[in-house]
Formats: structure tokens, C-alpha cells, sequence
């Protein structure tokens, strides 16, 4: 391949909400510009986008697809992603690549959910936005009420560049707006009422060419082109083109609007930081410093695992090592491919703008910074619903392990951990679906079938009061016994709680050292003083408090937010051991805890609700009965509202379901973790009371 000059690349995201025609636009985008010979089909099962088993057989896109084509001197490197919200994770990681985000709208559904969602998340990664209004040749559009709608949406820069001609099974073309014809014969909108509009946006920013334009004199061709993706880049207009992709309307004039107006490298503003933490702006350079990042990881049927990789500023060679921020002494690059929904070419070499794939370079995962720079993080949402999952045949533990390893890997709203009190491997993501599917890849790919329990709420256990006790521990069975004694003093240990103002002499007098473990607010504070415990023990009494914690006291849940000073003990000559000490620090937090108010925490999630403004009653008196509690309410654009609330997440594990029914479909939500809180009493009880019971019936 000739190399690629960086001004005439153009990145573009194609996202939007489910059944919007994303991937079939993609498709036939890709035949009608000659990279595919035969026209692909969603239906039949032969996309080039959706190539996976199971994209195939729900027929939607699970994961972002990239491809390429040329176009009147560009080259494209489109972005097909996932359309409904369970799998956002993947459109973040593509807007991160792009340069550009083409929202899909469905012209018969109008604005859904991840419509909203997608816009939003373009805005705030500073991309060039165009809108393309699809499925026009459906019956019963009203094509000028859903213009209307989009800009009350999304403001007034929506401008049309193309109207249709005809509708339904009429559509027969559509008419430029930009140059207008002289006969617009069943245009559904006058294209002359935009053109005015649409010129006066695009030519706004420069006052010479702005000040001859009310002179009389329009701007020039040349002009138009390099104002337009000036007016793109700064948001003062966000084009929208019509098409048809089963009438195959509109589709050549999608690809010149893309080339006219999809942002080249340049015109995104990126930065990153430098080893010493200085920001720079990085620029599109081949000779500059090399930056790039991973943005998708997929690991293809014959585990070879493909990191996607976004150049920014540099080249990047085959057989070269680079600095990877996600390994101490650099990765080298064996394999550098081009890629073409699930086929790759080999490469030898890739400049700023390009979109490129790393082969079976274990170091790299999404979010590693490649280069001289460190790119700013990919921010992706907290999954929150969980599900504890088995092998259906023994055995297949250890494959099981492996199998949900990659997908973690490939997947980063896909989260595996192992439950230490049930031993259970516990699989978290964003939806039931998103679960369900990862599921299916199991037993397709990794020929594993696994058995599902109901989704598993992360209570939290601490305490909200100071308490003091001890625990000896003491057994004489004949020949050398076991001997330890222990004290300590329990303090509750707020989140936020600045520990080196905590951790003080004023407060903790005999204080000798302390430990801290971030990730479960827990501080230790060693006050032993004269030696009454060993110092060759006191290991062992810490690792026996931190068994506690993660066995829990009350009800079986890890422990958290606490503070424990050991402060005195005695030991034996010759009874006392490790074990004998870690089974006194155990028991004693065990008894010193119960005394220190115990009591459950419980996750706190926040929503931003978007339903109909006829709803709000119904969802503000849903929250109510779900332990809610309204913060607040913005508009969403339109008739639309976006309530903003914190609810338990043990009482929205179903909640689309819910909406669903409430709204009649017409609703949408985005969730995320926000804090824990404390469990309220009576709820409290039934919590503890099944885990007890759970736990008689295991023995």
C-alpha cells in the first residue's frame, strides 16, 4: 500500500442505537466503493462487520468491527460499533480511534437510547459529529416532524446537506442542499429554505469570506471545503445526510459528504503526558515522537490476540520494540497487520491517523499507551450486575478460568473475580444480555457450558462504633500445644479519612508503625509495646485479621472501612506459633467486631433516567418504592426529561425491564456505581437471616 498521508485520512465511529442499518450502511459502503465484490448482507449471515457467531446469529453487532475503503481521494477507516447500550464499552474504545462520529438515526424510530448516549459521549471526546437519517424507504415517516425533532435534540448546527426526494417505497434520490438544483420536484423539504442556513454556518468563523457573502458575492468552491470542516471541528455544524441502504439511495452522496466533512487527524486536539508529567499536544508528525494507544483487544478462534491500535503522532515499523506503559522494558513488534472486519494483511510500517493491529503481544491491553507519551485513559463505565458461575461438567474449572480470562481481556465492562467465601468464580457486566451473550462465546469458542446463579448483590460489612477486646487461644491436645493471646482496640474508619492525620502519636501514644490498604480502607496500627507479642508473630496476627475480613463476621461479606490497633498480648516459649497467633487475630476481630455496632453496607448507583415528560410521575413514585432518591431533573431535548437518581443497586438489577414497561419502550437509563451506604435495619435482617441460612445449608 502506498503510504498514507495523514490530511487525507479520515477516521469515522459509525454508531447509534441498535437497528438503526449501522452495519448494513458499513457493508455496502465497503461494495460500493469496490473492497468487497459480492454485496454483503446482515440477513444472509455474509457481513463483513458482523462476522462473529454470535453477531450472526442475533443478528447485531456485539463488538466494533473496523474496516477500510477509499473515497475521492480519502481513505476511510471506518468504525461499525455496537448499537445497544450493554455493549457501550466497545463504542468508547472506538471513539477513542476516531476522529469523526456518524450517529445513525432510523428514520421510522427516530431517537433511542443510545442515540442520546452516543452523541453525548462524541461531544465530550471533542470529535466532529454528522447525523445520517436512515431507513428512509420505510412507510409512514414524517420526515420533516423528525428534522424538527433531531434539532430540538441536539440544537440547531443540525443542518441538512441532502433532503429526500419521495418517501417510502417512493424514495427515489435525494437533493443537495449545499448547491441546490433548480428543479427540487418532490423534495420532502424545499432544499433553498436550508441552503442560506447551512452557508451562513459554514462560513461564520471567517469574517472576510462572511463579510463579501452579505456583499452579494458567494464563497468559493474551495472555500466551502475548507470552511466546512472548520465549522464541523468547532460544533457549529453537525451536517445530516439521508439514505436508504436497502433502496440504495443516498449512499455516493454519504460517501462525498464524508469526505467533505469527517475531520482529518489534525483537527482533534489530543494530548498526553510526558515520563515527568508535562502535557503536550500531540501532532499528526511521521517524524514526531511516537504516540499511540490500544483501543480494542479481540482474541480470534485461534487465540492469536489482536491489539487495535490508534497512531496519533510517529510511525510505528514492524519488528520494532517500543515503550509500552503497560510493561517495564518495551514490546516488540513482530506483527503489524491491516484489518478488514475478520481478515488481516500484514504491513510493514504505520504513521499518524493510522488504525492498525499488533498480533500476540501479551503485554499490550486495551488502554496501553504505545510511544514516548502516556495517552490519557480510556474511561469505561463500572459493570454492576453479577452473576456466579459453575461449570455444567466437572472438569472444567481450569478451562472455565481461562475462557472468562479472555474475555476480560478482550471485554472492559466484563469483570471476573473469584468469591472468597464460596469459592465461586463471579462474572460481573453491564446487562443480563451482556451476559447472556458472553455466555454463548463460552460455549461456542472455549466449548465450556456453564450454569448461572441469580445476580450477586457486593454487600460490604464494617462497623460504626469503637470497641476494645481480646481473644486467647489455647489447646492442649499432648506433646506441644498452641498459645496466643491477643488485644486490640476497633475504630471505624470513614472513606475520605486522611490517614496520615489519623494516624497519629496524639492519637495512638504507643503507636510503633502502621500499614494501609487502600483498596478496603483498612488500617492496621501496631502499638505492641515491651515485646508482650513478638515481633516474629505479629505477620501471623495480621493475616489472620485479614482472613476475617474477607470471610466477613456477620453475614458473610468482606469487611471494610475499619481501623485495628493491637496493643498488647502474651505469648508462649514454646506453645506459641504463626498459627497459633493468626487463629487469635482471627477470632478477636471476629469478637471485638460484633461488639462495634456491625452493620451492612450496600452499593448506591446512580441513574440518568431519559423517559417522556408525561412519565416523571410514574418513575419519580418507582424510585420511592425502590429505596431511591431523586437528586434531580434536566432536560433531555424535545419532550424528553432526564431524571438523575441514587437507588440501591440490589433493587435495579432488572430495571430495564421495568422502564420498559413503564414507558412503553420509550425510555432509556445509564447506571453507574456512585457509593456504599448503610444497609437499613429491617432490610438488614432478611439479609443476614438468608446468608445464615445459605450457610446452614452448604454445611
Amino acid at each position: 500500500m502506498a503510504e498514507l498521508r495523514p490530511e487525507d485520512i479520515r477516521n469515522v465511529a459509525i454508531c447509534g442505537h441498535g437497528s438503526s442499518g449501522k452495519t448494513s450502511l458499513v457493508d455496502r459502503l465497503l461494495y460500493r466503493t469496490g473492497e468487497v465484490t459480492h454485496p454483503p448482507s446482515v440477513d444472509e449471515g455474509s457481513s463483513i462487520c458482523d462476522f462473529d457467531e454470535e453477531e450472526r446469529a442475533h443478528k447485531y453487532s456485539i463488538e466494533t468491527a473496523v474496516v477500510h475503503c477509499r473515497h475521492a481521494g480519502k481513505y476511510f477507516q471506518l468504525l461499525d460499533t455496537p448499537g445497544y447500550p450493554d455493549f457501550i464499552g466497545q463504542t468508547l474504545g472506538a471513539l477513542r480511534a476516531a476522529d469523526t462520529a456518524l450517529v445513525a438515526v432510523n428514520a421510522h424510530s427516530g431517537i433511542e437510547v443510545n442515540t442520546r448516549r452516543v452523541f453525548q459521549e462524541a461531544a465530550a471526546a471533542g470529535l466532529g459529529r454528522m447525523i445520517v437519517i436512515t431507513k428512509l424507504d420505510l412507510e409512514n415517516i414524517d420526515f420533516p416532524s423528525l428534522v424538527q425533532h433531531i434539532q430540538e435534540m441536539f440544537g440547531p448546527a443540525c443542518t441538512l446537506l441532502n433532503v429526500p426526494i419521495g418517501s417510502g417505497a417512493g424514495l427515489r434520490g435525494v437533493v443537495s442542499t449545499l448547491r441546490p438544483p433548480a428543479d427540487a420536484a418532490g423534495a420532502l423539504i424545499d432544499p433553498n429554505e436550508i441552503h442560506t442556513r447551512l452557508v451562513e454556518s459554514i462560513i461564520e468563523n471567517d469574517e472576510q469570506v462572511t463579510e463579501r457573502y452579505f456583499e452579494g458575492q458567494p464563497p468559493t468552491e474551495e472555500e466551502l471545503a475548507r470552511l466546512i470542516v472548520e465549522a464541523v471541528a468547532g460544533g457549529s455544524l453537525i451536517p445530516m445526510v439521508c439514505i436508504s441502504t436497502k433502496a440504495e439511495v443516498g449512499l455516493s452522496e454519504l460517501l462525498d459528504a464524508l469526505a467533505l466533512c469527517a475531520l482529518p487527524p489534525h483537527k482533534v486536539r489530543r494530548t498526553a503526558r510526558t515520563a515527568e508529567g508535562t502535557e503536550v499536544v500531540l501532532q499528526p508528525d511521521p517524524a514526531a515522537p511516537l504516540a499511540a494507544q490500544v483501543f480494542k483487544t479481540r482474541i480470534d478462534p485461534f487465540v492469536q490476540k489482536l491489539s487495535f491500535v490508534r497512531i496519533y503522532s510517529g510511525t510505528l515499523s514492524k519488528d520494532q520494540t517500543v515503550p509500552a506503559s503497560t510493561s517495564r522494558r518495551g514490546v516488540k513488534v513482530a506483527q503489524l497487520l491491516r484489518v478488514q472486519g475478520s481478515q488481516t494483511e500484514p504491513c510493514e510500517s504505520a504513521g499518524p491517523g493510522e488504525i492498525v493491529a499488533i498480533a500476540k503481544v501479551e503485554e499490550l491491553h486495551t488502554g496501553t499507551s504505545l510511544g514516548s507519551y502516556t495517552l490519557p485513559e480510556i474511561k469505561f463505565p463500572t459493570p454492576m450486575v453479577g452473576l456466579a458461575a459453575t461449570p455444567r461438567s466437572r472438569g472444567d474449572e481450569g478451562k472455565l478460568s481461562t475462557a472468562l480470562a479472555k474475555v476480560a481481556e478482550e471485554d472492559s465492562t466484563f469483570r471476573l473475580d473469584r468469591d472468597p467465601q464460596t469459592k465461586e468464580l463471579v462474572m460481573t457486566g453491564m446487562s443480563e444480555l451482556h451476559l447472556q451473550i458472553v455466555r454463548e462465546r463460552l460455549k461456542r469458542r472455549d466449548k465450556v457450558e456453564i450454569d448461572t446463579k441469580e445476580p450477586k448483590i457486593p454487600y460490604r460489612e464494617t462497623i460504626q462504633a469503637k470497641a476494645e477486646g481480646s481473644y486467647r487461644h489455647k489447646k492442649q491436645t499432648g506433646g506441644r500445644g498452641q498459645f496466643g493471646e491477643v488485644h486490640i482496640r476497633m475504630f471505624p474508619l470513614p472513606r475520605g479519612t486522611n490517614i496520615e492525620e489519623f494516624a497519629t502519636k496524639e492519637r495512638f501514644p504507643s503507636m510503633r508503625e502502621y500499614h494501609y490498604d487502600p483498596e478496603n480502607n483498612f488500617l492496621w496500627i501496631d502499638s505492641i509495646v515491651g515485646g508482650s507479642i513478638p515481633n516474629n508473630f505479629l505477620p501471623a496476627v495480621e493475616k489472620g485479621f485479614r482472613e476475617r475480613m474477607e470471610r466477613g463476621v456477620i453475614a458473610g461479606y468482606r469487611v471494610q472501612d475499619v481501623c485495628v490497633e493491637v496493643f498488647f498480648g502474651k505469648h508462649h516459649p514454646v506453645d506459641s506459633s504463626e498459627q497459633a497467633f493468626k487463629t487469635a487475630g482471627s477470632m478477636c476481630f471476629r469478637n471485638v467486631f460484633q461488639q462495634a455496632k456491625p452493620c451492612l453496607l450496600e452499593p448506591i448507583v446512580k441513574l440518568h433516567i431519559t423517559v417522556p415528560s408525561a412519565k416523571l410521575g410514574d418513575i419519580n413514585s418507582d424510585m420511592s418504592g425502590r429505596r431511591g432518591r431523586v437528586l434531580g431533573m434536566d432536560s433531555a431535548g424535545g419532550d424528553l426529561q432526564t431524571v438523575i437518581a441514587e437507588v440501591p443497586l440490589a433493587e435495579v438489577t432488572t430495571y430495564a425491564r421495568s422502564l420498559s414497561s413503564m414507558t412503553g419502550g420509550q425510555g432509556s437509563y445509564t447506571m453507574e456505581f456512585s457509593h456504599y451506604d448503610v444497609v437499613p435495619g429491617n432490610v438488614q435482617k432478611e439479609i443476614i437471616e438468608k446468608a445464615v441460612l445459605a450457610e446452614e445449608e452448604e454445611e
